[in-house]
């Protein structure tokens, strides 16, 4: 339990890490204002999901890889 816990804090400092260095390429990049509006939604939507992913990973709904529908 130590061990998952452990794991899942290394997974959320990285994936923090990551999208906060896309965060600051999409603010440097020069682009239009609707452009960065879209690209800022899309990384916090993709962010959410992934965070939810390992949280339901971490408490055994889902198991390691992509979810599937039903166990075999």
């Amino acid at each position: 339990m130590v061990s998952s816990l452990i794991g899942l804090v290394v997974y959320l400092i990285v994936i923090g890490l990551v999208f906060w260095l896309l965060n600051y390429l999409v603010d440097n990049v020069p682009m239009d204002e609707p452009f960065r509006r879209i690209a800022k939604i899309a990384l916090m939507v993709v962010a959410v999901l992934i965070v939810i992913i390992l949280l339901l990973d971490f408490i055994g709904v889902i198991g390691p890889g992509l979810p599937r529908v039903g166990r075999v």
